[in-house]
């Protein structure tokens, strides 16, 4: 018995002075600096300025952040495509690149909760006749591969059995192709929708109807096994909301209107 109870004190204060091993947010905070992948061909979300500075909704988050961690901030330019390898290969610690929060990526990185969510737009070329979203129908559509919107047009196409779709690695190719002619329309953020029709930079290009898809919750994102530093984003995000600086972000950089609730019904609160 004696010998028993020895046994278990034993492994009890082993189990005590089992050291503490660091963890990502830790990494962070000792390095000094927040290396945060941005998508910078998205506005006014990311893009650069006349001095090729990077800036936009998700530039300000990423440095809000890094100032709360009392860190630097990094900004790791990738396109949507690389942002999660980014992740994976240790070349950036989060990503805050308007990263929609799907199951399906859920099961390789760990999501926070929304920062912020989009409505979409269908924008087409001027020289094409569309009244409505559902004039996309038989034509030929684009949008940035493995994106939202991307994934939802493929799958109206498919369902439609008529016109075609076409991938792009990066948002900037969409607007390109779409001013050019090679495509007859696309879906987008209606903020960014706005922001490439009023730029001037892609001509011929108009904004025809909502598209009928479900608000696109995004997220900041890390490693899946990254529960300290998600915890801290969480709180980050939820701070943001409170002190009344994601309003002042949205004034900021896009300007008319409310900014979007980050609610669902009956799940976040």
């Amino acid at each position: 018995m004696k010998s028993s109870i020895l046994a278990m004190s034993v492994i009890a204060a082993t189990g005590l002075a089992a050291p503490a091993f660091a963890d990502k947010l830790d990494d962070i905070i000792s390095s000094g600096t927040l290396r945060c992948a941005v998508v910078l061909d998205f506005p006014p979300m990311g893009s650069r300025d006349e001095s090729n500075t990077p800036i936009g909704f998700d530039v300000d988050y990423c440095n809000d952040l890094a100032a709360a961690l009392g860190v630097e901030a990094e900004i790791v330019e990738t396109t949507f495509p690389e942002r999660i390898p980014a992740l994976m290969s240790g070349r950036v610690d989060v990503a805050v690149a308007s990263t929609s929060d799907t199951l399906e990526r859920a099961k390789t990185v760990g999501f926070s909760i929304p920062y912020y969510a989009f409505e979409n737009a269908v924008v087409a070329n001027e020289g094409v006749e569309m009244a409505d979203w559902e004039g996309m129908r038989g034509k030929t559509v684009g949008a940035t591969a493995g994106t939202y919107e991307a994934i939802w047009l493929e799958e109206k196409v498919a369902e439609w059995g008529e016109g075609s779709f076409r991938p792009y690695q990066n948002q900037a190719d969409v607007f390109l192709a779409l001013s050019q002619g090679q495509l007859d329309a696309t879906v987008s953020t209606v903020e960014v929708a706005e922001a490439n029709v009023a730029s001037g930079n892609f001509p011929g290009i108009k904004i025809v109807d909502k598209a009928p898809m479900v608000p696109d919750y995004v997220a900041l994102i890390t490693l899946r096994e990254e529960y300290g530093l998600i915890n801290y984003m969480n709180l980050f995000i939820n701070q943001q909301v409170r002190t009344g600086r994601y309003d002042e972000l949205y004034e900021k950089w896009v300007g008319e209107g409310e900014p979007a609730d980050l609610t669902v019904q009956g799940v976040y609160r």
